[in-house]
């Protein structure tokens, strides 16, 4: 028997080591196993953070080669002129709602239970035969009226606006905005088409006159119209979050229906309107910390504030014409628990009190 043959030897190359490979640079937080890139709001990041910080790309603070992408007419990313505030760093901006993907459904799929629930219940406990025949008629012409508002601004002026703006932080808040809008206005047209079919008198098709040709309602018509005109997206989102929604939106919605709904026989209305109103109070967190910031820039925040200063001199003359316009709309309900002249006045200390945690003047039409 032969005796077995000796292992055959190989030869390897030795390790080099270069520093090139991955892994090999020290740096601070080089032996972390979070992404913390960035200078989270508090002590650690959240989920929030960490899913929306730097998604969007920016040459400024990344991309070495600029931007490797851009439009047919030259522009290239997300310019930034496509605003006239400007801001030392606009991703210093984070939104205090911290809304991501996961709390957006999470958010909207509770308000949609809610609304389909009380819509179930008040049909199942007829409560609409105790309405009485003056306040139907204000359902029927002026809620339905206010659906095309929000429609208009969810579709024409939030979603036109969550492209433009230079940060996913930014853009990610009013794409948001946009949904809650949307959503909202479909909310009113579910409330509309259930009281069609009601066996009260109820004419649904009604709110598209108003809305086209009810003098009380043309001013108001021709601000949102004129709101998405707007080019300027930092513009825009002042003039509809800040001035807009707090001369006519919420007095509207908050100084007049959440306040009469339930004296005319009405606690329906209020359920729906009132996640209206939620949503508005969130969008305008987010507003307020945005305008806040540009405000108080490092750099910029006196010629932010003047420009803020511009943007109302055109937008308070017009959106309190469009409340004034409104007016006859407060004689309509036959429980008139409220009178205009109040409802105007808690709208426009709530604007100034807006206007004061943004650091901005307050304007002389609001005095007069």
């Amino acid at each position: 028997m032969s005796a077995p043959a000796a292992p055959r030897e190989r030869s390897f190359p030795s390790i080099e080591f270069t520093d090139a490979e991955a892994g090999a640079k020290v740096f601070p937080s080089s032996t972390s196993r979070k992404y913390n890139y960035y200078q989270p709001a508090r002590k650690r990041a959240t989920m929030y953070e960490d899913v929306t910080v730097d998604v969007q790309p920016d040459p400024e603070r990344h991309l070495t080669q600029g931007w490797i992408y851009g439009f047919g007419d030259g522009p290239g990313g997300y310019p930034p002129e496509w605003t006239t505030a400007k801001s030392t760093n606009w991703h210093a901006f984070l939104d205090p709602n911290e809304e991501w993907e996961q709390s957006i459904y999470r958010n909207n799929s509770a308000v949609v239970h809610q609304v389909d629930l009380c819509l179930q219940n008040a049909k199942r406990a007829r409560a609409y035969d105790n309405w009485n025949s003056a306040w139907m008629k204000f359902i029927e012409r002026n809620l339905g009226a206010w659906m095309h508002a929000e429609s208009g601004m969810g579709l024409h002026v939030f979603t036109s606006i969550q492209r433009s703006a230079p940060t996913n932080m930014i853009n990610n808040a009013v794409a948001v905005n946009a949904a809650h809008k949307l959503r909202f206005a479909q909310d009113l047209a579910l409330f509309n088409l259930d009281l069609s079919e009601a066996e009260e008198p109820f004419d649904g098709s009604a709110h598209k006159e108003v809305w086209q040709s009810a003098p009380e309602w043309q001013p108001t018509r021709e601000a949102v119209e004129r709101l998405t005109a707007i080019g300027d997206w930092c513009e825009l989102l002042f003039a509809t979050n800040i001035v807009f929604e707090q001369l006519v939106g919420s007095l509207f919605r908050s100084d007049l229906v959440m306040q009469v709904a339930a004296r005319n026989g009405d606690y329906i209305t209020p359920t729906i309107v009132g996640t209206g109103e939620y949503d508005y109070a969130r969008d305008l967190n987010y507003s307020r910390a945005l305008f806040q910031m540009l405000a108080r820039d490092e750099q910029y925040a006196v010629d932010n504030r003047k420009l803020f200063s511009d943007w109302m001199s055109e937008w308070v003359p017009r959106c309190l014409d469009a409340a004034r316009g409104l007016q006859p709309i407060w004689s309509q309900p036959t429980d008139k628990s409220i009178t205009f002249s109040a409802s105007l006045d808690a709208a426009k200390t709530k604007f100034r009190d807006v206007l004061s945690s943004i650091d901005v003047d307050i304007p002389e039409e609001l005095n007069q």
